[in-house]
C-alpha cells in the first residue's frame, strides 16, 4: 500500500468526527435525547464489533500464522488495553468516574468538558486500531488493504454521532457555533496522530504486531462497556441505545465480511 493510500486511510475517522461535528451549524443546540442515545447505542455496535472482526480474529490468525499458541497473544494484548484504558480514566476526570474520586482530585469542569475529554480519550484506541491494521497491510500479505478500509470507515460511522454529542452540547452552554465546531474537530485530531505514531511503531516490532491489535480490541472494548453502553441505556428508553446497539454491530459486521 502506498503512502498516499495509507494517508487517506487514515484520516476518515478524523473526517467521521468532523462531520458529525459540523451538524451544529444545521440542528437545535440541544440534541434530542433519544437521538443521542441512539447515536451512542450505534457507535457502541460499531466498536464491538470493529474489535472481534477487525482486531481480535486478525490478532489470532497473525499468531497462528507466526507459530504462536493463537489465543495467547489475543489475550494478553486484549487485557493490557483495557487496563491500559483504566489507566487513562483513573488520570483524566470525566464524566461517572468523577464520583469515584477522592475528593482533593475532584475536578470542577463542566460535564460537557468531561465529555470532551472522554471522546478524545476514546479516539486514543480507535486511531491505534487504524495505524495497527494498516501496519498488518505493510507487513503481513493476509491483511489486506480492504480490511484496513472497513475498519476505518465504521469508526468515521461511529465517530460521526460522537462529534455531534461533543459540539452541540458545547454550543447549547453558549459557546459559538464556529467555536464549537472546532471542539468537535479538535477531539478527533487524535486518531490520525495515533495511527502514525503506531504504524511508525509496528514496523519496526514485526513480532508484536498480534499483541497491538489485539490491544487496540481492548481499549475500544473498554470504552463501550465504561462509557458508550451506560451513557445509551441511563434513564428512560434505553431500549433505544440497545436497538442502536444492534444496528451498529451488524452494519461493522457486514462491512468488515463484505469488503475484508
Amino acid at each position: 500500500m502506498d503512502i498516499q493510500n495509507i494517508l487517506m486511510i487514515l484520516m476518515i475517522p478524523f473526517f467521521g468526527t468532523s462531520l458529525g461535528s459540523s451538524l451544529v451549524f444545521f440542528m437545535k443546540k440541544e440534541i434530542n435525547p433519544l437521538t443521542e442515545k441512539a447515536l451512542l447505542g450505534l457507535a457502541a455496535g460499531v466498536m464491538v464489533a470493529a474489535s472481534v472482526w477487525s482486531l481480535l480474529i486478525p490478532s489470532i490468525d497473525l499468531a497462528t500464522k507466526n507459530g504462536y499458541i493463537p489465543w495467547v497473544p489475543a489475550i494478553i494484548g486484549f487485557l493490557f488495553g483495557v487496563f491500559f484504558l483504566l489507566l487513562l480514566d483513573m488520570v483524566i476526570p470525566h464524566l461517572h468516574l468523577e464520583s469515584d474520586r477522592p475528593e482533593g482530585l475532584k475536578s470542577n469542569w463542566s460535564k460537557t468538558t468531561k465529555m470532551l475529554l472522554a471522546v478524545t480519550l476514546h479516539n486514543i484506541p480507535e486511531g491505534i486500531a487504524v495505524g495497527v491494521i494498516l501496519a498488518g497491510t505493510i507487513i503481513d500479505s493476509d491483511i489486506t488493504g480492504a480490511a484496513a478500509f472497513s475498519l476505518a470507515l465504521g469508526i468515521a460511522i461511529q465517530n460521526f454521532p460522537e462529534g455531534a454529542i461533543v459540539s452541540m452540547p458545547l454550543c447549547a452552554e453558549g459557546m459559538k457555533k464556529m467555536k464549537a465546531f472546532s471542539g468537535g474537530v479538535i477531539s478527533g485530531i487524535v486518531e490520525p496522530i495515533g495511527g502514525a505514531v503506531t504504524i511508525l511503531m509496528a514496523s519496526r516490532i514485526v513480532k508484536m504486531l498480534p499483541y497491538l491489535l489485539s490491544f487496540a480490541a481492548g481499549a475500544m472494548f473498554y470504552v463501550v462497556i465504561e462509557e458508550l453502553i451506560p451513557e445509551s441505556q441511563a434513564g428512560k428508553h434505553s431500549n433505544i441505545g440497545t436497538v442502536g446497539a444492534a444496528i451498529g454491530f451488524a452494519l461493522m459486521m457486514v462491512l468488515d465480511i463484505a469488503l475484508g
